[in-house]
């Protein structure tokens, strides 16, 4: 049932859940918390996006390298040592007196997220054998991870409201204490291999680099827009990079991802769908987000209570996809879920700016939610299925980067749709357009997951691993056939 005998499975998913519930609260917390930052630390009204961005930029630029790392130096080491720096870099950031301490700080924490994560989930595809372990193993750890972004919004704004803002960044300390205890007591470390590879350097400095920038050009198109020539040259800068990532990688004995791991059906499919999948959620969160506050006219804590049946829509949702799929292929719950998350936002594209919680936001919110569950635990499965456990840190970190890139490209591109319906009015009326139409749209991108899922991604599980490559002759991972 294991694949590690050495350490207690329960202890592993004790550890990567907890630690990708933080990971996952982090992305969200702070922004209902941003009006009290920016008077309190006394922010420049440009520079404050970047407490959100500068979080984004390297847990979205460094994945890669801290996926590939957990595969050379230990999971379990890359693991702790990630949620130290981030548990560290929280209490800077909650004790925090100029803005750049903040920004700095959460930099910082991005940094350790992106060590934490990736090892979080490969820990958790090495111990927990592929079939019903592992899916099982992933719901829980997908329902917490569904569950740290939506309680996010309700507990940034119940902590800036009655505890104050510097608690969005201390909360962050008991959970990883959490989430260390049982991984020191309870994980093993690995031993060390008879012959270490070397850390892919061009690989890294390429992938972090282009990456990095892709993520920058993207999150600054809220300021600078998407026709600004620093965009483009921001873009064009990460194109290149990318590119040069992809010719370095062709050539080196050990890559910091090898290419052959795309040709598995499962591994690039799940990894577009977990891209798209991604830009539907985080536009979702936004917009009504945004439409409880700036329409209906609610407060920041009761924007956050008004998710709570969004959390429970998205627990529900995995509990049951994991269910489906315990003895299926993921493909069984991949499809309808990203269907039902479109229907819930084709009906959530009918707001009203006369609108109200109970007649525009909870019917949508629980089919949304369910549908976005049946999604996140499956494609996780779907993402290592076939990967050795010697790239399954490489295969995470992936996963993690097509999930970071798919929130911010996706929010970005579609705030900017949103922003040209309404245009220069900043009336309820014109907002409430602007917030329908790119729900709309992310309903459509959830869409497009469906058709990704039903026809990329193989019909039968994959029944064995392929070998790690020896040889350029074996330097792949087959697909397998529908």
């Amino acid at each position: 049932m294991y694949k590690n005998s050495g350490g207690r499975p329960g202890a592993v998913l004790a550890a990567a859940a907890v630690a990708q519930f933080v990971v996952a609260l982090d992305m969200s917390v702070v922004n209902v918390a941003l009006p009290a930052i920016r008077t309190a630390l006394g922010f420049a009204p440009l520079d404050l996006s970047w407490v959100v961005h500068g979080y984004a930029l390297t847990f979205g630029g460094f994945l890669l390298l801290g996926g590939r790392a957990c595969d050379l130096y230990g999971r379990r080491r890359m693991f702790v040592l990630g949620l130290a720096a981030f548990g560290l870099c929280s209490l800077a950031g909650g004790l925090a007196q100029e803005p750049w301490h903040l920004i700095a700080a959460r930099a910082g924490q991005g940094l350790g997220a992106a060590a934490a994560a990736p090892a979080a989930l490969a820990m958790l595809t090495t111990t927990f054998a592929e079939g019903p372990p592992r899916v099982r193993a992933l719901g829980v750890w997908s329902a917490v991870n569904a569950a740290g972004g939506a309680l996010g919004v309700l507990a940034g704004g119940l902590l800036t409201e009655y505890a104050g803002w510097r608690w969005v960044m201390l909360i962050n300390l008991p959970i990883v204490a959490v989430a260390l205890a049982p991984a020191l007591a309870g994980v093993p470390a690995e031993a060390s291999p008879a012959r270490r590879e070397g850390l892919d350097l061009p690989g890294a400095v390429l992938a972090t680099g282009g990456v990095g920038l892709l993520v920058l050009g993207v999150v600054r198109t809220d300021t600078l827009g998407w026709g600004s020539p620093v965009t483009w040259a921001t873009l064009a800068a990460a194109a290149v990079l990318l590119a040069g990532f992809v010719l370095a990688e062709t050539r080196v004995t050990a890559p910091l991802l090898r290419l052959g791991l795309l040709r598995s059906r499962w591994v690039a499919g799940a990894n577009v769908l977990v891209f798209l999948a991604a830009a539907g959620q985080f536009t979702a969160f936004y917009f009504v987000s945004l439409y409880m506050q700036q329409v209906l006219g609610m407060g920041a804590a009761a924007t956050g209570a008004a998710f709570l049946p969004f959390s429970l829509g998205l627990v529900a949702g995995t509990v049951v996809a994991t269910r489906l799929t315990a003895s299926r292929t993921p493909r069984t719950s991949l499809v309808p879920g990203a269907l039902l998350a479109a229907a819930g936002l084709t009906w959530f594209a009918l707001i009203s700016p006369d609108g109200s919680f109970l007649a525009d936001v909870l019917g949508p919110s629980l089919v949304t939610s369910v549908g976005a569950g049946l999604v996140l635990a499956p494609v996780a499965a779907a993402a290592t299925t076939g990967v050795t456990p010697r790239e399954a840190g490489m295969a995470s970190g992936l996963m993690n980067s097509s999930r970071q890139l798919g929130g911010c490209i996706g929010l970005a591109a579609l705030a900017t749709i949103a922003a040209h319906r309404t245009g220069t009015a900043a009336g309820p009326a014109s907002l409430n357009d602007g917030y329908a139409l790119g729900l709309a749209v992310a309903a459509a991108v959830f869409v497009f997951a469906a058709v990704v899922a039903f026809g990329v991604l193989p019909r039968r599980r994959a029944i064995t691993s392929a070998p790690h490559p020896t040889a350029p002759a074996q330097n792949r991972l087959e697909g397998t056939p529908s």
